[in-house]
């Protein structure tokens, strides 16, 4: 226990969940002095709900966080016990890693990384109030009345913001299940005179492996080849296992709206709102009412554990009515229930009070990260505490502030949509929400932010040499391709989908047609055997196959980033600027944007408006010229 009554550190991270872990390692690893202050030591690495980490959009954002040298790729790795490549048969663009963990690995690989992680220090304790200085962030006040000064605090309190859950009618102040909510610190964020709001996030109930009927589910393997989520790692650090898949029925269907009355969701007891594309049971037979039956994947929760998730049914229905319907599935005729489902619903704050650092426009120091600011999962949690734990840390550091580019990034894409469009539901990270997917694949996240990480402090010096060695191999194979010509005839013979008659291609080029492998080349480079890593060699190919598209791509960038080049003052009063609708006025006084890219960006924005804010930038340049 920190025992203390005054201490100093340079950032305050308040939370260990995944949020607050990535941010205290982040800024840790600038070499910033860091507190991580959090309920118990215990908490650390906690998995509230599934023991899952990535999937379509959050693998990406997991394989960014990794290349900056975070820890959750490297800790799913190292408790991940199916692993497996979503969208396999679709195109590497719009591939996503995923593996389920096994909860305590995950737990004790988190935590062992953050007690050996130098410069960082966990604080056991509850923060209850905010120290201010001003118009700037002072500290932090536990308590037990322990004060700790620091400059930057970054705010990570997951779903514990006035947390209450809810099963059937009954309800349950909470953080998550076990855990008191945090209603001081709430109340602290209303006195801020902070835009806070309700949201709402659901669990089904946990299963004893024991009980259910493994024998009467489909099975579901991990991959034999498995993707892996750190470019430090080539194979898996535990025993792989299967996951079991059953499905609802006509019957389970059936005791569902027999109950939706008891549903917390459905009878109005909840205010928050929940995320639509990850819908409760009873959300699903009511909005889908035509189907009849729908997937749900039996996932143990590790290797010697029984507890079992069932993805696909969480819930907010009384106990007893979920052991009945969860008895109406094949295979758990019998099964026992160890934990009901419930739906929790808490505070967040508007994103659109941040800047893109993730800091209060109005409160200099304070960062906010992961489901505070309305997001949901752990890898956007994780994602967001690796942004604010840098820019907290280049602050400390007086430095240039560090931003993450929607044209090179997921991280940037979730960041921009956050604070420039707020959000109605809880965010979950898409691949669609990409305008530059081709180029921000997550085969390619260290070769877009490892040398951009590595410029800015966070990129050690291990993982850095790890990265120079496949760039070097990756770039010398690269440019043996490119500088190889050979006969269209030639390769057409080998395989390759060319014209006979066709020019000279270079061996690059025809590695970008769709369906060359390089197995079909090899032979015109003798020298290739020097490649023995089949990771440079898959790298290669995958570069090739997009090399155009993202060339096209690249030109669409260079024009986004025109405007994106263009600031707008920070103190532009919108509401009195001619020409703008009354809506759009209050849309952007809201929204604050940074720049005309952010700007064009908030919803109902019109041409019209942005060539009047771009008048606006010129006529300030002019004056600031004249003067």
């Amino acid at each position: 226990m920190f025992h203390v009554k005054h201490s100093h550190y340079d950032v305050v991270v308040i939370g260990g969940g995944h949020a607050g872990v990535e941010a205290a390692h982040a800024a840790a690893r600038m070499g910033v002095r860091t507190a991580l202050v959090t309920l118990t030591r215990d908490s650390i690495g906690v998995m509230s709900c599934n023991p899952a980490i990535g999937g379509l959009g959050k693998g990406h954002l997991v394989r960014e966080i990794d290349a900056m040298d975070g820890v959750m790729g490297r800790v799913a790795d190292r408790s991940g016990i199916q692993f497996r490549l979503l969208n396999r048969r679709k195109g590497p663009a719009v591939q996503g890693p995923r593996t389920q963990a096994d909860r305590k690995l995950y737990k004790a690989a988190m935590l062992a990384e953050t007690e050996e992680r130098e410069g960082l220090d966990i604080v056991e304790g509850e923060v209850v109030d905010l120290r201010i200085n001003k118009d700037r962030i002072d500290g932090v006040v536990l308590s037990d009345g322990a004060e700790i000064t620091a400059p930057n605090v970054i705010l990570t309190t997951g779903t514990f913001l006035r947390g209450l859950i809810h099963i059937g009618d009954e309800r349950i102040p909470a953080g998550r299940m076990g855990d008191r909510p945090s209603v001081r610190l709430a109340e602290r964020l209303d006195d801020l005179g902070l835009a806070l709001g309700r949201l709402k996030t659901g669990t089904p109930p946990r299963l004893d492996g024991k009980t259910i009927d493994w024998g009467k589910l489909d099975r579901q393997a991990a991959d034999p080849d498995p993707t892996l989520f750190s470019f430090l790692h080539d194979k898996p650090f535990a025993r792989q296992i299967s996951c079991g898949i059953t499905h609802t029925n006509c019957r389970t269907h059936e005791i569902i709206r027999a109950n939706l009355a008891k549903s917390a969701m459905h009878r109005g007891q909840i205010e928050g709102v929940g995320p639509r594309y990850c819908p409760s049971i009873e959300d699903k037979i009511t909005r889908f009412a035509d189907k009849d039956s729908h997937q749900v994947f039996i996932e143990p929760e590790g290797l010697d554990s029984d507890i079992v998730y069932p993805n696909g049914i969480s819930t907010s229905l009384p106990a007893i009515v979920q052991e009945t319907y969860v008895r109406s599935m094949a295979g758990l005729e019998n099964a026992t229930i160890l934990q009901a489902g419930y739906a929790i619903e808490y505070d967040y704050v508007d994103p659109r009070c941040l800047t893109r650092e993730l800091q209060l426009k109005d409160l200099a120091g304070l960062f906010l990260a992961g489901q505070i600011n309305g997001t949901t999962g752990y890898e956007e949690a994780a994602a967001q505490g690796l942004v604010a734990g840098l820019a907290a840390a280049h602050r400390a550091l007086e430095r240039e502030r560090i931003n993450f580019d929607r044209t090179t990034s997921y991280i940037g894409v979730m960041v921009d949509d956050l604070v420039t469009r707020g959000v109605t539901e809880p965010y979950r990270m898409f691949t669609s929400r990409a305008e530059f997917r081709l180029a921000l694949r997550s085969d390619n996240a260290d070769q877009r932010l490892t040398p951009f990480g590595r410029e800015r402090g966070c990129v050690g010096d291990a993982r850095w040499r790890s990265y120079a060695k496949k760039a070097a191999e990756l770039s010398q194979l690269k440019t043996c391709l490119e500088t190889t010509s050979v006969s269209s005839r030639v390769l057409a013979e080998a395989g390759v989908n060319v014209n006979v008659d066709g020019p000279k291609r270079t061996l690059f080029d025809a590695l970008s047609i769709s369906g060359t492998e390089f197995s079909q080349i090899a032979s015109f480079l003798p020298e290739v055997n020097q490649y023995v890593d089949g990771r440079i060699v898959r790298q290669a190919e995958i570069d090739a196959l997009y090399h155009h598209y993202v060339a096209r791509q690249r030109k669409d960038v260079e024009l986004l980033h025109k405007d994106e080049a263009l600031r707008l003052p920070g103190d532009i009063d919108y509401v009195s600027l001619s020409g703008l609708s009354g809506e759009l006025a209050a849309k952007l006084e809201k929204a604050r944007p940074e720049t005309i890219g952010q700007a064009g960006r908030i919803e109902g924005m019109t041409p019209a408006a942005l060539s009047l804010l771009v008048a606006v930038i010129r006529k300030k340049e002019a004056r600031d010229k004249a003067s």
